[in-house]
Parts: structure tokens; C-alpha cells; sequence
């Protein structure tokens, strides 16, 4: 089988063998580097070694099927566990082999407002599997999801913009105006971002002391963008409140942010292994319903 995640921004695809990593590709080919109507052209250009080694079968994930992707399936509400999944993929017509669909998560905060994710879900159950424990689970990013996890089921999640707004007020405010270019990261001033996240005033008044703590000279340039890192993902992970460790799935230097992060707000964290796509899509290409041999 061929399990693909094709995110906003990269396609990553694995060549699989029941839940064993045969090979792999990564390429820059996110859906909004995709045309109208080049998904099928794409797909097949990316993956053209393994259908021609004889594999019948792709499974796909994230982005690719939301509104701006391929086809859009419809979210599958919480609690869902990998079953649940595997009995809602979804059919796309691609002619070289049969093509099916994860239809992604949707939830609601206590106020009622609508969550939603579309390929991290096949990353939380393709680490997590069907333990029957409570676990959070975390994954940051642009849009950092923290996930509540029990009985091998997504029970629910919720969703924070740390990583757009980093960028944003990077790029595009009075804030980036003072930091310095491609200076390396600075662990000291990412530390005390994390630390001011506890203070009170909220972060709108946070945001604005990266400016005053430069212009007198108390924060380097080369350091802002590290303490302006550290003060959202500080208010974040207190917002998100973990009452249990946290598994963290991404890449590593922002999982080991995020852990330092958690750490000094008094919670604890370890990494997940890698690969966790690639198993979660082993898994529920298990249960699919598939009407061709596998090769």
C-alpha cells in the first residue's frame, strides 16, 4: 500500500509493507503548490517508481481533502478511534490504483465552537495506536492541535494559531522591526518569554513589551524573535492546561521547544517516535474496505 500526507505546505508518501516503511518520499508539492485539476497528474508523477513496481492501493491524508484540495470528504466528529476512520474514508477516482480518503476530525470547545483537523488525527492513533490509557498529545505547529486521548479514541481536541501568529507579527508589525534577521535561536531569551507568560496583563500586553524591552536596551535584536517564540507558545501551553504528561508529535526542534515550554510551566513531556503518519495510515489501511488485491 501507499499511504500519502499531503499537507498545506509538503507530500510526504511511504511505500508500506503491513506496517513496515519500504521507502519513502518528500517532496515541496503542498495543495496550494497544486493547480485546479493536477491532483491526479501530481499524485501520480510523485509515486510513478511504486505503481509501476505493481502497488494498487493508496490510502491519503490531510489537506487533500478539505475544500481547496483534491476532493472534500466531511469531517468525522469525536470520539473517533481508528475503526471509526477506516469506516469513513472516503473514494477518490485516480486511475492507476484504488484511492481512499481520510475524512479528518472535527470537535467543539465548552462555548460550542467548532474544532477541526485533517491528517493529525492519523498521526495521534498511528502513535497511540489502541492504548487504553488517557494521554494528551500534542502537535505544534502553525496551528498547534492538543489532543485528549482515551480508550485508543480521539475524544477531542482544540486548536491554537502559534505558529501563523509568530509569523505574522514577525513579518508584519512594529515587533519584527527590532528583531535581527536570521539570528540563531537564544534558549536564555526563549526561557524568560516562557516565564513572562505567567505574569499577569494577558498577552495582547505581553506582545507589546518585546518592543519597550528593546527599545531600552533589555532585549537584544538578535534574541526578540526567541522571547517573542517563548511568550506564545508559553500562553499557550497554560491555556491548554495538560493534567496528564504530554506526547509530543512534529519535528524535533519544535518538539524540544515545546518541551522546555511545558516544562517551565510545571508539566512534564516526551517525544513520540517517528513515522507516527506512516503508522497511523498502516493501521486504518487495515480496516479499509478495499476492493483490490494488495500487490
Amino acid at each position: 500500500m501507499i499511504g500519502i500526507d499531503w499537507g498545506t505546505t509538503s507530500f510526504r508518501a511511504y511505500r508500506l509493507r503491513g506496517r513496515a516503511v519500504l521507502d519513502r518520499v518528500a517532496l515541496p508539492l503542498g495543495i496550494l503548490n497544486v493547480a485546479a485539476g493536477g491532483f491526479p497528474r501530481a499524485l501520480e508523477n510523485a509515486v510513478a517508481p511504486w505503481l509501476a513496481g505493481g502497488e494498487r492501493r493508496i490510502l491519503m491524508s490531510g489537506m487533500v481533502g478539505s475544500r481547496q484540495g483534491w476532493v472534500e470528504a466531511l469531517y468525522l466528529p469525536c470520539p473517533a478511534a481508528t475503526a471509526d476512520l477506516a469506516r469513513a474514508l472516503l473514494r477518490v477516482p485516480f486511475g492507476p490504483a484504488e484511492t481512499l480518503l481520510v475524512p479528518g476530525l472535527s470537535a467543539a470547545d465548552p462555548a460550542g465552537v467548532p474544532e477541526v483537523m485533517r491528517g493529525e488525527e492519523v498521526q495521534i492513533l498511528g502513535t497511540l495506536g489502541t492504548a487504553s490509557g488517557d494521554t494528551t498529545v500534542c502537535l505544534p505547529g502553525s496551528h498547534s492541535k492538543w489532543a485528549r486521548v482515551a480508550g485508543g479514541r480521539v475524544e477531542g481536541f482544540s486548536t491554537h494559531l502559534t505558529g501563523e501568529a509568530f509569523a505574522a507579527l514577525r513579518g508584519h508589525t512594529i515587533l519584527g522591526r527590532l528583531m535581527q534577521a536570521d539570528a540563531p535561536p537564544d534558549p536564555e531569551a526563549f526561557r524568560h518569554g516562557v516565564l513572562r507568560s505567567a505574569d499577569p496583563g494577558g498577552l495582547l500586553h505581553h506582545l507589546f513589551g518585546v518592543r519597550t524591552l528593546g527599545l531600552f536596551d533589555r532585549l537584544p535584536d538578535a534574541a526578540a524573535a526567541s522571547y517573542l517564540s517563548g511568550l506564545l507558545i508559553g500562553h499557550e501551553v497554560r491555556a491548554a492546561a495538560p493534567a496528564t504528561p504530554v506526547l509530543l508529535i512534529g519535528a524535533a526542534a519544535l518538539c524540544e521547544a515545546y518541551s522546555q515550554a511545558i516544562t517551565l510551566c510545571g508539566g512534564s513531556a516526551t517525544p513520540a517516535e517517528a513515522d507516527a503518519a506512516a503508522q497511523g495510515l498502516a493501521l486504518i489501511g487495515e480496516q479499509a474496505e478495499w476492493t483490490s488485491p494488495d500487490s
